[in-house]
């Protein structure tokens, strides 16, 4: 029966090959971000994602089906510092081949954002403005536009404008201003990614079609499976029954990330009740996998009834295990939207990675032992069975 199964999960990885590779976008909203200082200039990143060009439409009137549009994108600043006027608050749109057209520096120096006076010297740009020049490969961009304070004012608002994306590749938006008495300057509001094929971001756009052959590959599993198991329950160890709880919860972790991505591409918006049980069925599945196979290691359902005094220990790892993978994997996709993960993932990679080491350390090392113990025993049977069963 196990060599039956192992046959069937083995063509389930080919589904890869049917994947339709296409690149999609996301809605992001600014709710209150401050500006913070890089180099000479203040800065808030506003997205990086990969998108796709505009599908050619024989009507021009039509709206373009690929974009970044800006939507009531509200800047604000302290009252007392109201009673000044002050230089532009750029937004700036650009494709990862035309970053080196951002900036500059004199002599050689430290790259600045910001026209330095040294730069304006030079007489290739105006002191406290941004730097940008045209790109040599995509007429038109980088995408510079910006608004200013009125004096007595403490807000000031962008223009509403929509970007029509005419080559694929991968975008960033930064809001920037180089004039250092606005201080504490937030920003508000909401742009809007799309391309002709939904809201997903490119890093994403691949695995909505992936979970998608995979629910349907977990499916016909979950078929083959009960219906040997139904045939011959009379025989089915007690490892078995633990088979049939992964592949249980495989079709439920591959079901929600599919319909996951599927709303978030239909919306735009991440749907955080759906994002979090699929993250909790897949770490449980996880938890239960490295179990099952230290389980085996062990020799327990073969050569050992019970795991004896290292039952508290295996579920101390496997409780630990789920909370540090669990906690990884909300952090790295409850409400994320964006191609780029933050930093503060690296943090929680860490203590994932030291428990998946321990999990192999100790696996093997019980892997040795077990074999050790039934060569001694001269169970050629009862080896063999174990090897059959790993």
């Amino acid at each position: 029966m196990l060599r039956r199964l192992n046959s069937v999960t083995a063509f389930l990885p080919l589904s890869l090959l049917l994947l339709c590779l296409r690149i999609e976008a996301s809605v992001h909203e600014y709710t209150g971000e401050r500006f913070v200082s890089k180099g000479n200039a203040f800065v808030v990143h506003g997205g990086s994602e990969g998108l796709y060009a505009s599908i050619p439409n024989l009507n021009e009137s039509s709206p373009p089906d690929s974009f970044i549009r800006f939507e009531k994108i509200i800047f604000q600043r302290p009252g007392e510092i109201s009673n000044i006027s002050s230089g532009s608050i750029h937004a700036i749109v650009f494709e990862v081949d035309d970053r080196e057209t951002i900036g500059g520096s004199a002599y050689g120096g430290q790259r600045a954002v910001c026209c330095t006076a040294d730069l304006a010297k030079l007489g290739v740009c105006t002191q406290g403005q941004i730097i940008h020049r045209p790109s040599t490969y995509n007429p038109g961009w980088p995408q510079v536009f910006g608004v200013s304070f009125d004096v007595d004012k403490v807000e000031t608002i962008l223009p509403p404008r929509s970007i029509q994306i005419t080559k694929s590749g991968m975008y960033n938006m930064y809001f920037i201003y180089c004039d250092p008495n606005l201080k504490d300057v937030i920003v508000k509001g909401k742009t809007i990614w799309k391309n002709p094929t939904g809201y997903l971001p490119g890093r994403m756009a691949p695995l909505m079609n992936f979970y998608g052959f995979m629910s349907l590959g977990f499916v016909v599993l979950g078929i083959f499976w009960f219906s040997q198991y139904a045939r011959h329950w009379r025989e089915v160890l007690p490892l078995q029954n633990c088979a049939t709880l992964l592949i249980t919860l495989g079709m439920f972790e591959m079901a929600l990330w599919y319909f996951d991505y599927a709303e978030f591409n239909e919306t735009g918006v991440r749907p955080t009740g759906i994002t979090v049980w699929a993250v909790t069925f897949g770490t449980v599945k996880r938890t239960v996998s490295w179990l099952i196979i230290l389980m085996v290691s062990m020799g327990y359902g073969v050569v050992r009834p019970t795991l004896g005094g290292l039952t508290s220990k295996v579920l101390m790892l496997g409780t630990t295990f789920f909370v540090a993978s669990e906690v990884l994997e909300l952090v790295e996709n409850v409400g994320a939207v964006s191609d780029l993960s933050g930093k503060a993932r690296l943090f929680f990679v860490l203590p994932v990675a030291i428990l998946d080491a321990f999990f192999i350390l100790w696996i093997f090392t019980s892997l040795s032992s077990t074999l050790n113990k039934l060569q001694v025993l001269c169970s050629s049977f009862m080896c063999s069975c174990f090897v059959l069963t790993y």
